[in-house]
This record gives C-alpha cells, sequence and structure tokens, in this order.
C-alpha cells in the first residue's frame, strides 16, 4: 500500500513538473499572440532577436518573425518531442482565432502562425 502511494505522488510530482514547464511557454507565446492583436501590427524581419524571450529554465527560446511566432527546444530532442509540442499548442490555441495554425517548420522549429 505504501508503495502504491509513493509511486502514485511520483508521478503526481513528475506530471505537475512538466506542465510548470510548459505553463511558462505557454504565458509567453500567449503574450506574443496578444501583442500581435493590441501592440503590433507585426514584429518585422529585422531586430527579431530583441523581442526573443527564453524560459527560466533555458528549454524554449521564443522568437517573434513578422506575424509568425518561433519556438525553439534549446536542447538535443527527437522528433517526436516536437511533434508533442506541436500538440499542445495546437490545443492550446484550437479556440483562438488569432492563431491560423501550428506546425513544424523546416529549420525543425514550431511556428505558431498568427498571419491575417
Amino acid at each position: 500500500m505504501i508503495k502504491k502511494i509513493l509511486l502514485y505522488t511520483l508521478c503526481l510530482l513528475i506530471i505537475n513538473s512538466c506542465s510548470l514547464n510548459k505553463s511558462e511557454l505557454f504565458e509567453e507565446t500567449d503574450f506574443f499572440v496578444e501583442s500581435l492583436n493590441t501592440t503590433y501590427e507585426s514584429y518585422g524581419i529585422l531586430g527579431v532577436s530583441e523581442y526573443s524571450k527564453t524560459t527560466s529554465d533555458g528549454l524554449y527560446t521564443i522568437t517573434p518573425m513578422g506575424r509568425l511566432i518561433n519556438i525553439k527546444i534549446q536542447k538535443v530532442v527527437e522528433n517526436s518531442e516536437y511533434e508533442e509540442l506541436k500538440q499542445e499548442l495546437k490545443d492550446h490555441y484550437k479556440n483562438n482565432i488569432k492563431v491560423n495554425d501550428v506546425y513544424i517548420c523546416q529549420a525543425g522549429t514550431i511556428m505558431i502562425d498568427c498571419r491575417n
């Protein structure tokens, strides 16, 4: 019985720590998506690095370019991790009319498409 409780607690901690990492990512991407509707018409192509944000754990870098938001995982990962993140972002933005699509681009990063 104690082993089951410990295993259950460990699983909850792992799940919770994963969602905390991505909650900051979602907060940052939400900020950029909203700013394209309220503050900026476009982030432009030049000087995009000045707008880049990296999550506090250093795992994700978010860079707006024009009306696209690029997300790069800052460690070597399998393609399946990008696929999983793409699906989580698609689910997160599925009811947001400002987001047209979420996809993996040719450069191997994820794009959130907010083009008109």
